[in-house]
């Protein structure tokens, strides 16, 4: 996202996080602002469903989802991978699916405890720059998640470094996404 919103192109993002405390609140906000960068156009939308419940309360979630499809429809969307182990993740992966059906999805992944990385087929080459302005960028947003065992540079870093080696990035440092649908249309126009 830091080289999309400080790209030559001008972006318009919606940001849309679905469950926060005001303190994560906060966080998501002020983290949108740096990680969107020099975006044309920025919306940050911070709902309040109950965190942990999601597959519970998934009615009132796919509600807003098609709220939103009526609001925007991008060319790009990220979104957890479809293997998460998280549940709210999962679910939110689930939905973007069957809201946005027709669009171009990114599935991130989330290192965490449950150990639900995959084996990514698309790779986005970093120079050592970008490498560490996100890694200080995530520590510094995200200080609620300071306690738990997993937040650290050093994690970041090696999660970089691996996506790097598989992608044979000339840096040595990648981040990784999942593509379940990529079509390719030949136009007599370059896109």
């Amino acid at each position: 996202m830091l080289n999309l919103a400080n790209g030559e192109s001008p972006i318009d993002v919606t940001w849309v996080v679905f469950s926060a405390s005001e303190e994560r609140r906060r966080e998501a906000t002020a983290s949108a602002d740096v990680f969107l960068g020099q975006a044309a156009k920025k919306t940050v939308i911070v709902k309040d469903f109950r965190e942990s419940f999601f597959p519970y309360i998934g009615g009132e979630i796919k509600e807003y989802f098609e709220a939103l499809k009526e609001r925007v429809s991008p060319h790009l969307i990220f979104t957890h991978f479809r293997h998460d182990l998280h549940q709210d993740h999962r679910l939110i992966s689930e939905l973007t699916w069957n809201t946005f059906r027709n669009h171009f999805i990114l599935e991130y992944e989330i290192p965490k405890y449950d150990g639900d990385l995959g084996s990514p087929n698309v790779f986005v080459q970093l120079d050592e720059s970008t490498t560490h302005r996100k890694i200080e960028t995530i520590l510094a947003s995200f200080q609620t998640q300071e306690h738990r065992h997993w937040f650290s540079a050093d994690l970041f870093l090696s999660s970089l470094r691996l996506r790097g080696m598989e992608s044979a990035a000339p840096s040595g440092f990648a981040e990784a996404f999942y593509s379940r649908k990529l079509i390719l249309r030949s136009s007599p126009t370059p896109l």
